[in-house]
């Protein structure tokens, strides 16, 4: 997965999905599913704000209210554009970096900020528009993953040693830590659930060549770990990394084998069935990054230029991008199968899209 470079994540052995912000693409060959001739049939709007020469949308509620941050050429604001496509700008109070990563139905946002010692903080954004930073205890670099309908937020944080943990705020500011129990390098969030569940990865450190394993961790804070079962061009699974969770308990990612190829991407069902998938073109890498109420899943692909694709219900992926783009990032899909992300042109600069449903 390709993250956009102010967001890298540290100390991950692939350019995986970061807890922070994220981007992702996934892919491989057809595997028998089928290519919808539609590609390139659904809507269109491209967006920047104004002043933007760099716009990144990392989130988008089910209302069409999309955020994420952009770059004015001297600093980085988060935004908030809403289904009207109107803009609001907003900054935590000198820092130098403000970024949206979630919004919940309510319009709620997280996101984080860096202060003037380019430390990042957590913050959470009333639909008011005020401002509350928080940090779990002993953290030097927070980093929001998601916020839930009822404003639970969680994410990952690294402690003084850089060592990264897991993070649940409740609605009252109180702030949880938790770690994977068999976690020996470090605990990533990537995901939250409306009713609480988190999914993301662990570091094996103890193993070589240094794995990852993907779990899921109940509202009651039990834990399930899982990884890719073998199957016909899986081979020796070295790591799985999952992205996103839904309303049902379904969970989105990416593996990859111990010869460090291609990637590959998986859905998880809530009973623990693990389907991989890739996107129509072979040898190129496949990452999941959103999942809807309904199952519908968006992601990228690179290795045959870099696109977008969604998946349905039902296994077909369709592979879309805006017009005039050379590269396609999507990030975000709600529960009415709305998309948005970025894309560059030619000449290069981000700029942010919404895809309507089909």
């Amino acid at each position: 997965m390709t993250t956009h470079p102010l967001f890298a994540a540290p100390s991950v052995p692939m350019t995986r999905q970061n807890a922070r912000l994220a981007l992702s693409l996934l892919v491989l060959c057809t595997l028998g599913l089928s290519l919808s001739a539609s590609a390139q049939k659904s809507a269109f709007t491209t967006f920047d704000p104004p002043g933007s020469i760099e716009t990144i949308p990392n989130s988008m509620n089910r209302s069409g209210a999309i955020t994420g941050y952009y770059f004015d050429g001297n600093m980085f604001h988060g935004f908030l554009r809403s289904r009207y496509g109107t803009f609001t700008t907003f900054d935590f109070p000198g820092a130098p970096t403000t970024a949206g990563a979630s919004i919940n139905a309510a319009g709620v946002i997280t996101g984080f900020y860096f202060d003037g010692n380019l430390v990042a903080h957590g913050f959470v954004r009333s639909p008011d528009g005020t401002l509350t930073s928080f940090d779990p205890v002993g953290s030097v670099d927070t980093q929001p993953a998601g916020i839930n309908p009822v404003g639970e937020i969680s994410g990952t944080y690294y402690d003084a040693n850089h060592v990264s943990h897991g993070f649940l705020r409740d609605l009252d500011g109180a702030i949880t830590s938790f770690d994977d129990p068999d976690s020996s390098g470090g605990t990533i969030v990537t995901g939250l659930s409306p009713s609480g569940e988190i999914t993301g990865y662990y570091n094996d450190w103890d193993e070589d060549p240094k794995p990852q394993h993907g779990f899921v961790r109940s509202q009651d804070g039990a834990y399930t770990t899982f990884d890719l079962p073998a199957c016909s061009f899986c081979g020796n699974v070295l790591s799985t990394m999952p992205s996103a969770i839904n309303a049902a308990g379904e969970i989105i990612g990416s593996f990859y084998r111990d010869d460090y190829g291609t990637v590959h991407a998986f859905v998880r069902q809530s009973d623990g069935v693990i389907t991989p998938f890739n996107a129509p073109c072979a040898g190129a890498s496949t990452f999941p990054n959103s999942i809807n109420a309904t199952g519908v899943i968006t992601g990228n692909y690179l290795g045959c230029g870099a696109h977008g694709f969604v998946r349905d219900s039902g296994g077909k992926i369709t592979t879309f991008d805006p017009p005039r783009s050379t590269r396609t990032f999507p990030t975000s899909i709600n529960d009415v199968g709305a998309i948005t992300g970025w894309f560059t042109y030619a000449h290069g600069g981000e700029h942010g899209f919404l895809r309507s449903p089909d």
